[in-house]
C-alpha cells in the first residue's frame, strides 16, 4: 500500500504541525516566504492533491540526483 498525503491524515493538519512533522520550525519568523512563493506552493500542493500518482518518491527522486553526478 502507497502512503499518501491523504491516507496518513496529514491533510488534516494545520501549516504549523505540518511543518513540525517534517522537522522544520513552524516560528513564522524562521519563514520568509514571499505571496507569491506561498501562492506557488499552494498550487504546487492542490495538483498533487488531484492526481498524487504523478509525482517521484523522494528516493527516486534523490537517485536520479546523484546518479547525474
Amino acid at each position: 500500500m502507497n502512503a499518501s498525503i491523504k491516507s496518513l491524515g496529514i491533510d488534516r493538519l494545520d501549516i504549523e504541525d505540518r511543518l513540525k512533522l517534517v522537522g522544520i520550525a513552524a516560528d513564522s519568523d524562521a519563514l520568509h516566504l514571499t505571496e507569491a512563493q506561498r501562492t506557488e506552493l499552494d498550487r504546487r500542493f492542490n495538483e498533487y492533491e488531484k492526481n498524487p500518482d504523478l509525482g517521484s518518491p523522494w528516493p527516486e527522486v534523490k537517485a536520479r540526483i546523484l546518479k547525474r553526478d
